[in-house]
């Protein structure tokens, strides 16, 4: 396993949209162990590949406090949501940023396992959040963009302080 170079913004290559993987081989399983080994060495609780320049529809997540429930999801996509939270989100390609955003505060979730199984999972509080925020960077989207232009503003103002001062 090896550790992946993670974008961060003002990168453009974060606004590409990812496309949907339609094999599941080794060079995609041996992504997704590497991805795990990048999000945990971060430290964080999700990647995307968009964030690892590797424009495909995958994401992984561990939510869990001992860091042992890695999640890998191909293909994800939200089928069904309801209610309303505001989350704290921070990205680890927007570093040092942090912001209230408003998602859904439970979805269900499709997606194909690394063994090409379709699979179902419902996710409420912290783990909907980090689906929603991965599917968004396969859409080429940021936590940012759900910002008032005037807090985006402000948020790019203090990272490009944060990667001067770096």
């Amino acid at each position: 396993m090896s550790l992946l170079n993670i974008l961060t913004l003002p990168d453009s290559r974060l606004k590409t949209v990812a496309e949907p993987i339609t094999e599941i081989n080794d060079e995609i399983k041996q992504l997704a162990a590497d991805m795990l080994e990048t999000m945990y060495a971060a430290p964080g609780i999700g990647l995307a590949a968009t964030q690892v320049d590797r424009h495909i529809q995958l994401v992984v997540i561990d939510v869990s406090e001992e860091k042992n429930q890695p999640l890998v999801m191909l293909n994800p996509e939200v089928i069904e949501q309801a209610g309303i939270q505001n989350h704290e989100e921070g990205c680890l390609s927007v570093p040092g940023i942090y912001a209230k955003v408003k998602r859904a505060d439970q979805v269900v979730v499709s997606y194909l396992d690394t063994e090409g199984q379709q699979q179902e999972l419902s996710a409420t509080g912290l783990l909907a959040v980090c689906i929603q925020h991965e599917i968004d960077h396969l859409k080429g989207i940021v936590f940012l963009d759900h910002l008032s232009v005037l807090k985006r503003k402000l948020a790019l103002k203090k990272l490009a302080k944060v990667a001067v001062d770096a």
